[in-house]
């Protein structure tokens, strides 16, 4: 079928080993004369940090670091990390880590170049101007933040997430070095390659699906079936972790223009109300919301069983395609993740709030089969432990 569609990338990407060396020369590409680093403190410790500035150390640009990034960052990190940068005179900004860091840093760098508070900016394109440059530099393989619109920030008052989303919340440079990941903890690892694996399989089969986001879930979904296992079970496999960020990047790159779907939708009020790992947490729901899903995209959900190695010559379509929500729950009990969302704290009581929460998502009109509230706490309830 013929169809007009949209592709926009504001961001220039660099991919390879040891790329970071190359980060004096992108800071003065883009104008920097002193830059602001934001990180956490868990980077720090592991000794990433030293990695990534010891090329500034060695072209002797100045830096300042603003480590007070935390899972699920809070909105008022942004204005924290903008006061740090104007006291040092910093003119560009980088992002080093997860997607935590990579959204806080983002975020500031919209109000080094945009006036009022972040909050005014919560929504789909409402930044008006570009703000200073940002070079993001992810650590993790999993959301993609290095070359998406969103920025996703918690306010820790109303316990809930913020997403603010705009071309000009783009990054200036995608600076991505596999070799920043080998270090990885299994556990993240494991979490952060489902949070990939999730965004190119809802990007793939939704209705706002396109041939170019097409081609790029395809593609990431081919690179976390050959990958994810290896690079959770031996993280120093540099192949397996070059595979894995690739992946993610290529997943973001889907999504950026398609949104994603239900898993999505439920993640943020389980991850806002009761500190669910984002990644986690849709590795959680994947298979679930696949079985939900499925029957609405029979050729789609066969050629994901066919990508992570199922055999479907043998059986009917509907069954090739349901075969993709077994392969893709075993994944997810192999690399490790096996919780409940009763282990974090949910409950029946909880389950109208979540499903009327996430119905008000963005995600939810392109899934590619409407659901009720009813069906999302369906979803959950098969995710909850028995009392």
């Amino acid at each position: 079928m013929s169809m007009s569609f949209k592709y926009e990338l504001p961001t220039k990407i660099e991919f390879g080993h040891h790329v970071i060396q190359k980060l004096p020369e992108h800071v003065h590409a883009l104008g920097g004369s002193r830059a602001l680093i934001v990180t956490d403190p868990g980077l720090i410790e592991a000794g990433i940090v030293d990695q990534a500035v010891q090329p500034l150390l060695d072209a002797q640009i100045p830096f300042d670091i603003f480590s007070e990034i935390e899972p699920d960052p809070d909105i008022e990190g942004v204005p924290k990390a903008v006061q740090a940068a104007q006291k040092a005179g910093c003119d560009i900004v980088i992002g080093l880590g997860g997607g935590s860091s990579l959204d806080t840093a983002k975020a500031a760098g919209i109000m080094l170049g945009n006036d009022g508070d972040i909050r005014d900016y919560v929504g789909i394109n409402k930044v008006p101007h570009r703000g200073a440059p940002v070079i993001a530099v992810p650590t993790t393989a999993g959301t993609g933040s290095e070359v998406t619109i969103w920025s996703v920030l918690t306010d820790k008052q109303s316990g809930a997430k913020l997403s603010v989303g705009s071309p000009h919340n783009c990054p200036a440079l995608a600076l991505c070095d596999p070799m920043l990941t080998l270090t990885l903890p299994p556990h993240i690892t494991a979490a952060t390659g489902m949070d990939a694996l999730t965004h190119a399989l809802e990007s793939y089969v939704n209705k706002a699906t396109q041939p170019i986001s097409e081609g790029m879930s395809l593609q990431a979904m081919t690179l976390i079936a050959r990958s994810l296992r290896t690079a959770v079970f031996h993280g120093k496999d540099v192949q397996a972790r070059y595979d894995m960020l690739l992946a993610s990047l290529i997943a973001a790159l889907a999504f950026n223009e398609t949104r994603l779907g239900i898993a999505h939708a439920l993640a943020l009020p389980l991850g806002a109300h009761f500190h669910i790992p984002h990644g986690t947490v849709n590795a959680m729901l994947l298979p679930e919301v696949m079985e939900f899903n499925y029957p609405s995209q029979i050729e789609k959900f066969k050629r994901i069983a066919e990508i992570f190695g199922e055999r479907v010559a043998e059986v009917s379509d509907r069954e090739a395609a349901y075969r993709s929500v077994a392969a893709i729950r075993q994944l997810k009990e192999d690399v490790g993740i096996t919780q409940s969302l009763t282990s974090y704290g949910v409950q029946e009581e909880h389950l109208d709030r979540i499903a009327e929460e996430a119905m008000q998502s963005g995600n939810i009109p392109v899934n590619p089969r409407m659901p009720t509230p009813e069906d999302l706490k369906q979803i959950c309830r098969k995710l909850m432990t028995p009392s």
